[in-house]
């Protein structure tokens, strides 16, 4: 009609153009031609709505209008720019911060289309809804509009009129916008008429079959409008958002050089990217769907998967080497990492695994680069395969090393027949059952394979060094040999003696009980709240490492394994564990205590009471408690316990010199550990009322057993420097290398937790097993200072012993130096500590964190040096006075 447009801005900065004549209800404008408005309210003065909605700030904004005809598709186009010198005021219908999985992304102002034939109560409350809730709002009248402007501005939210089938098909519109291209993110709602009370309600399948994603039941009021409007951005807009961004994590995918393959809870593979296609030969239309074959590789073995299953289980990353079955039928090594991902109720929902071959390219050749990396760490290697493979001496024949070794040419010999320098593999690949150095060789031969000369040469050399039986055995800990203290201590503690070939075995012998159990005359109390005292005082300081055993000792009268072994199992619910009761317990420690010679000067049933202490407040230290489960826990106890039970106050080498029937038994090798566990095994099944295994099935309890007895053999020191080389490989160099991988992640994402998952493994907990009973088997020189020097000096007497004994039956002396006219005992301590402790506590501390016992370790051993010093200094004296004595005589007789 000609008249001057007016302009009215909102409160929330959006500003809307309507003809001057116009209801309150918004048309579209009915000019073309454009305008700049300037709008300038100062603070708090000014009056309007401008004013109003933003007191004391001072607002300029700029309006831009198109003024004209309204063009075929009857659509209002406005913007709006709106600045604030006040930060503290916030706008509605600004962009906002979402979170998903670990992206941080901004989410658009949402934009909404109304498509309403014509103007009513309805199409007036979404409009000033999308008005107050500061979002984009488009509005047409017709189908052809519609589609042409959500080409153009791809809303996120599309509301059409259902409510009158006249104007148009609201079906048939939804049907023609999801046909556009990117409109799978959209969410469509239809309008509704609202249902009388008297007929019933009509579905919705027509409408979500049609693409629509929601209905909206027709409710013209304003603040309802703008309900649902939050409602679904909220909702189902941001979640179409989140879809809409993983696009490009897919793509991420797509261009990874690893194979990645997403499975869902029955193992049925849910995506596989190009990569993987590649790799397998499978086109993802041949897989998806489909259960992964990764477990049924031929070369996968049951317990390895059943490791990994037990891993994922537990919501853990496992990662390792697979074979994975191509479609040619090849079984190819991969590099696996399976990562379980969390979903609905907490479980486990998915399963990434992330494959790369490390062996093969696109032509089937050997990566020579692949080996770079270890070739030039070659020590690195040779501790790494050392570690991996050699839990056990070389499982072919003895000569197995030296045949293959023998059918390779020499290293000069290298071009064309180069290449068949080592056919003799064929033979290793043939054999159905591998020892673990043949899958060594088999993967050095290959490394070896089109690898330059240098290369040849130092694989070679790795060949050589693996040759070795006693791969354990740090050729760097060479004892001097006027170091007499050291070199007695691993005559005495590594090594089973020597025979004497016409030599009488003694008809003394050691008194090894053999007979019935002994029984002690008097009963502990059933439960432990009934101790005495005195007792139960000094129990409240058994979760400590100041913990006193010898009072303990003194205070039960040389028992103290009862009182101490039932506070520390019930802390671990061993009786639960076991579907035992305290009674059984009680009966059992009573036995096992019985069963130590108080004879002993320390090899007694206080020293297994120590152990015990020590094995509990290893237990309870959080990393131990991340790496174990209760079985372990409760293997470890019951090892701590029965470790040195019968322990005749001898040692090994004493056995073996002397033809004991235990040496005989045990053929010279870990006589007394093997002695050990198994009358403990003895002892526990003889009768019902002490067995603890007596409730397990026949598989938990050859597990529970097999566990228990590799740590008792794992206390004899002749194996010492392999256990603790097994341990630092496989434990500390990995926990050590995700340590600074966590480090430098968290210099930039601001903090990270290093993986524990490969401590979890069946493999290595067994070293962790080991370790800690060895570290709580010989802790006495970290023990609180007055404790120390008392373990030092029993110690001390027992060797004083043994050496006696063996004197008086004209045996070896293994131990000369521990002659109790002669021996000094700081000497002693101090010898022991730098051979065998030092490392292994390092090493023990470095896994676990347990600073207090290094501390105190240090501090015990600059009092044992200190002391020795003196004994060196008295010493010195006493030679200087004899030599000036000497003298005076001479010069009397002169």
């Amino acid at each position: 009609m000609g008249c001057a447009p007016s302009i009215t801005v909102s409160q929330s900065g959006v500003v809307y153009c309507r003809d001057s004549d116009e209801s309150n209800s918004p048309k579209p404008s009915s000019f073309s031609q454009q305008q700049h408005v300037h709008i300038t309210t100062g603070g708090g003065g000014g009056g309007g709505d401008i004013s109003e909605a933003l007191p004391g700030a001072s607002t300029t904004t700029t309006v831009t209008v198109y003024h004209g005809r309204t063009d075929r598709r009857g659509t209002i186009s406005i913007e709006a720019e709106t600045q604030t010198s006040r930060s503290s005021v916030t706008m509605k219908g600004v962009a906002s911060e979402v979170l998903f999985g670990p992206m941080k992304l901004t989410q658009p102002t949402m934009q909404i289309m109304l498509v309403f034939a014509k103007e009513d109560a309805q199409s007036d409350g979404f409009w000033w809804a999308a008005d107050k809730g500061g979002y984009k709002c488009n509005i047409v009248r017709n189908p052809t509009d519609a589609i042409e402007c959500f080409l153009e501005k791809q809303h996120d939210l599309v509301v059409i009129d259902n409510r009158n089938s006249k104007s148009f098909d609201a079906l048939a519109l939804c049907r023609s916008i999801r046909a556009t291209k990117n409109s799978e993110h959209t969410v469509m709602v239809a309008v509704s008429k609202k249902s009388s009370g008297e007929k019933e309600e009509a579905s919705v399948m027509p409408l979500l079959n049609a693409g629509f994603n929601r209905r909206y039941q027709e409710n013209p009021h304003t603040s309802a409008c703008l309900n649902e409007l939050i409602q679904l951005e909220l909702g189902e807009v941001r979640s179409q958002f989140k879809l809409k961004v993983a696009n490009s994590l897919f793509a991420a995918l797509e261009t990874c050089s690893d194979a990645v393959e997403i499975t869902g809870e029955n193992n049925i593979v849910q995506y596989v990217n190009s990569t993987h296609e590649q790799l397998t030969g499978y086109s993802s239309e041949e897989v998806l769907g489909k259960e992964s074959d990764l477990p049924r590789g031929d070369k996968n073995k049951a317990e390895l998967m059943d490791t990994i299953f037990t891993q994922l289980r537990k919501g853990k990353v496992w990662e390792g080497m697979l074979h994975t079955k191509k479609k040619n039928g090849d079984s190819v090594p991969q590099t696996v990492r399976i990562t379980p991902v969390i979903g609905g109720g907490g479980r486990v929902r998915h399963h990434v695994f992330t494959k790369r071959s490390p062996s093969l390219s696109s032509s089937g050749s050997l990566h020579n680069q692949v080996y770079s990396h270890e070739i030039q760490h070659l020590e690195k290697v040779t501790s790494d395969l050392s570690n991996d493979v050699f839990d056990h001496t070389f499982g072919g024949p003895p000569d197995f090393l030296h045949r293959f070794r023998a059918a390779s040419l020499d290293i000069g010999a290298l071009g064309g027949p180069s290449l068949n320098r080592r056919q003799s593999v064929a033979r290793i690949h043939s054999m159905t059952i591998e020892a673990p150095i043949t899958k060594v060789i088999n993967i050095i031969n290959a490394a070896q394979e089109n690898s330059p000369l240098t290369v040849v040469q130092a694989l070679d050399r790795v060949l050589e060094i693996l040759r070795s039986s006693e791969l354990y055995n740090p050729q760097n800990t060479q004892v001097k040999e006027e170091d007499q203290m050291t070199n007695d201590l691993v005559g005495g503690l590594m090594t089973h003696g020597t025979y004497t070939g016409g030599r009488r075995r003694l008809s003394a012998e050691l008194s090894l009980s053999k007979g019935p159990i002994n029984q002690l005359t008097a009963s502990p109390p059933t439960h432990l709240n009934q101790a005495p005292p005195e007792v139960l005082k000094i129990l409240e300081q058994e979760t400590t490492w100041k913990f006193n055993i010898l009072e303990l000792e003194r205070v039960t009268a040389h028992r103290p394994l009862i009182y101490l072994g039932l506070k520390a199992f019930s802390r671990f619910n061993v009786c639960g564990f076991l579907g035992i009761n305290e009674t059984v317990l009680r009966n059992w420690l009573q036995v096992i205590e019985a069963n130590y010679h108080s004879s002993n000067p320390y090899h007694n049933s206080t020293h297994a009471a120590d152990v015990l202490q020590a094995t509990a407040f290893f237990l309870g230290k959080e990393r131990l408690k991340e790496a174990f489960e209760p079985a372990d826990e409760v293997a470890s106890l019951i090892a701590a316990t029965v470790h040195d039970v019968d322990h005749p106050g001898k040692t090994n080498s004493f056995l073996c010199n002397a033809g004991s029937e235990l040496a005989i038994l045990y053929n010279d090798t870990a006589v007394l550990e093997s002695h050990h566990s198994a009358l403990a095994f003895q002892l526990t099944t003889r009768e019902d009322r002490c067995n603890l295994f007596k409730e397990l099935d026949r598989d938990d309890y050859r597990a529970l057993r097999h566990t228990i007895i590799d740590m008792v053999l794992a206390t004899e020191m002749n194996k010492h420097f392999e256990h603790l080389s097994k341990f630092v490989n496989s434990i500390n160099k990995p926990t050590n290398r995700e340590g600074d991988d966590s480090t430098s992640q968290a210099s930039t994402t601001g903090g990270s937790t290093p993986d524990s998952s490969h401590i979890t493994t069946p493999e290595n907990r067994a070293l962790i097993r080991r370790m800690l009973i060895k570290c709580a088997d010989v802790c006495n020189p970290a023990r609180p200072l007055d404790i120390c020097i008392t373990w030092a000096k029993r110690i001390s007497q027992e060797y004083f012993n043994q050496t006696d004994e063996e004197k008086k039956r004209g045996l070896p002396v293994v131990m000369p130096v521990f002659d109790r006219t002669t021996c000094s005992v700081p000497k002693s301590q101090t010898s022991f500590v730098d051979y065998f402790i030092m490392d292994m506590f390092d090493a023990w501390d470095g896994f676990l964190d347990c600073s207090e016992l290094i501390e105190q370790l240090n501090n015990n051993y600059k009092y044992w040096k200190g002391e020795e010093e003196k004994e060196q200094r008295v010493k010195k004296a006493a030679i200087d006075a004899s030599k000036e004595i000497s003298e005076e005589n001479e010069t009397e007789k002169s």
